[in-house]
C-alpha cells in the first residue's frame, strides 16, 4: 500500500513579511491592499455569508462574537473553527492584524456559534505542543465547504492536497487560539 507523502506548504502560499498573501491574486497581501478596499470587500463577503450561514453553517465554520475593544459593543464575524469536546480551535489567518483577534486580546470572553448551538468561552493562546498538534489535526482535514473556499484563495482546481497545504500555511503563518468552552 502506497503511503501518503508528507504535505508541505509551497512557496506560493508562504506569508510575505508576516502577512497572508493570496495566491490567486498574484501574492497580494492585506497590507498591500488599501484599507478602504479591504473594508468594502469584507462587507460584501459578510453580506453573502450571513444569509447563507443562517440557513446552513458548514463544518469548520463558526460565528464568533467578541466585545469591541473600543466600543464595548458585540462584534460578530464568521471564522474557521473546529470544536472538540470542551475546546474549540481557531486560527487568525491574518495573524495579529485581525480585528477580532485584537478584540479577543482586550477581552478574551467570546461566544462561538456552530450551526444552531452557541457556546461561551475564554480564548487563549495554546499552552503546549500537544494543543498545537490538536489544532493541526482539526485544521488539516477537508470538508465540502473547503473546495469553493480553496478556489477563492488558490489558483487552479481545488484538490485535497491543495486544501491541506492552504490550511497548513494558515497555521504556520497565522495565530492559533484555543477557546475553553463553558
Amino acid at each position: 500500500m502506497e503511503q501518503d507523502k508528507p504535505i508541505t506548504v509551497p512557496e506560493s502560499l508562504r506569508y510575505r513579511d508576516g502577512q497572508y498573501a493570496f495566491e490567486r491574486f498574484g501574492g497580494a497581501s492585506i497590507a498591500t491592499i488599501p484599507a478602504r478596499s479591504v473594508r468594502r470587500f469584507a462587507r460584501a463577503l459578510r453580506s453573502i455569508h450571513r444569509p447563507w450561514f443562517a440557513v446552513w453553517m458548514p463544518v469548520g465554520v463558526a460565528e464568533l462574537t467578541t466585545t469591541g475593544r473600543r466600543s464595548g459593543m458585540a462584534r460578530s464575524t464568521f471564522i474557521r473553527a473546529y470544536r472538540d469536546g470542551e475546546k474549540a480551535y481557531l486560527v487568525s489567518i491574518t495573524g495579529d492584524h485581525a480585528l477580532w483577534l485584537k478584540n479577543i486580546r482586550a477581552n478574551p470572553t467570546v461566544t462561538l456559534r456552530f450551526g444552531r448551538t452557541a457556546f461561551t468561552g475564554i480564548a487563549r493562546d495554546p499552552h503546549d505542543e500537544e494543543e498545537l498538534e490538536a489544532i493541526r489535526r482539526a485544521f488539516c482535514q477537508t470538508h465540502p465547504f473547503d473546495y469553493p473556499e480553496n478556489m477563492f484563495h488558490r489558483k487552479g482546481f481545488p484538490t485535497r492536497t491543495k486544501i491541506i497545504e492552504l490550511h497548513r500555511a494558515w497555521l504556520e503563518g497565522g495565530t492559533p487560539l484555543v477557546v475553553d468552552l463553558a
